[in-house]
């Protein structure tokens, strides 16, 4: 496993209950970050990637997993602890919940039965499942990394949206209920929320219009605005610049480029926006950060 800088540490970390721990992670640097947490045989764990990717490395780095943009990983091996040790890359969100075989067995007690994991012929085996994040669960998840910690009712509310968010893993087809956004509750306006974000990122240097972008995923543009930020917590644009941002500063870290050509690869005409909007960003000119870096 590379340890590269520092390890990461979650942003939040909230026990809901005896055995049932939710962590999320946010890797806004411009370099992988390690995590490594232990764990023990007798939780299961659920690794959820919002954004971004990551890879799970085993028995001392000899096997390595990936964990994909918008894909879920199951992992549980009863026989033997099973440490949390990954490799997480650049603007990547991630969500993990650790829960003990024993609540998740009080929860789901009369689906067990439904559930491979926990049938009798496999209860000694270790299980490993990757899973496609779907659009109601994009939705919980995007509620769970929103959530601000120590309000009140906070555990409360998190502790709803986890048992939604593993409901939703085991039932899929099943609604989830968005109180803040009912326009949510339908998967296919989830879906086309997310094209939304595949499109701008793809295109991050010469975005289309926000009603050109409305026209060619399917919504009004009002839908797009509200669902968009519903889903990722920002505006069209901000996510864009967001993103611009945090590739500006991998580029200049690489040491590969000058300001003026991450400037050009950004699709900014002039320099000037650039460096006051990374400025803006971060804190420190470009030519400051590439210093820094090199020094």
């Amino acid at each position: 496993m590379s340890l590269k800088n520092n390890v990461l540490s979650p942003r939040a970390d909230q026990l809901i209950e005896d055995g049932f721990h939710v962590l999320t992670y946010e890797n806004d640097a411009d370099i992988i970050k390690p995590i490594v947490r232990h764990v023990d045989a007798s939780l299961i764990q659920f690794h959820f990637c919002f954004r971004g990717s990551a890879t799970f490395h085993f028995n001392q780095s000899t096997y390595s997993l990936p964990l994909l943009d918008e894909h879920v990983l199951l992992l549980y091996n009863p026989q033997r602890d099973l440490p949390m040790e990954l490799d997480v890359s650049p603007n990547s969100q991630l969500v993990t919940v650790l829960i003990s075989i024993k609540k998740f067995h009080s929860l789901f007690s009369q689906e067990a039965n439904q559930i491979s994991f926990l049938s009798d012929e496999n209860a000694d085996k270790k299980y490993y499942k990757d899973h496609i994040i779907t659009p109601s669960m994009a939705v919980a998840l995007s509620q769970i990394l929103q959530h601000q910690p120590n309000t009140l009712m906070s555990r409360l509310y998190l502790k709803g949206k986890v048992y939604e968010l593993l409901s939703l893993y085991f039932n899929p087809t099943e609604a989830t209920d968005v109180a803040e956004c009912p326009f949510l509750v339908d998967e296919e306006n989830v879906r086309k929320i997310r094209n939304a974000k595949k499109i701008v990122l793809e295109r991050m240097t010469n975005p289309p219009s926000l009603q050109d972008l409305a026209d060619e995923i399917g919504l009004s543009l009002k839908k797009l605005k509200e669902g968009f930020k519903q889903l990722y917590g920002s505006t069209v644009y901000q996510f864009i610049l967001d993103h611009k941002m945090n590739h500006a500063r991998q580029l200049l870290g690489s040491g590969s480029y000058n300001v003026n050509e991450v400037a050009l690869q950004l699709g900014y005409s002039n320099s000037s926006h650039f460096i006051d909007a990374f400025k803006k960003k971060f804190g420190t000119t470009p030519k400051k950060y590439l210093l820094s870096v090199s020094s």
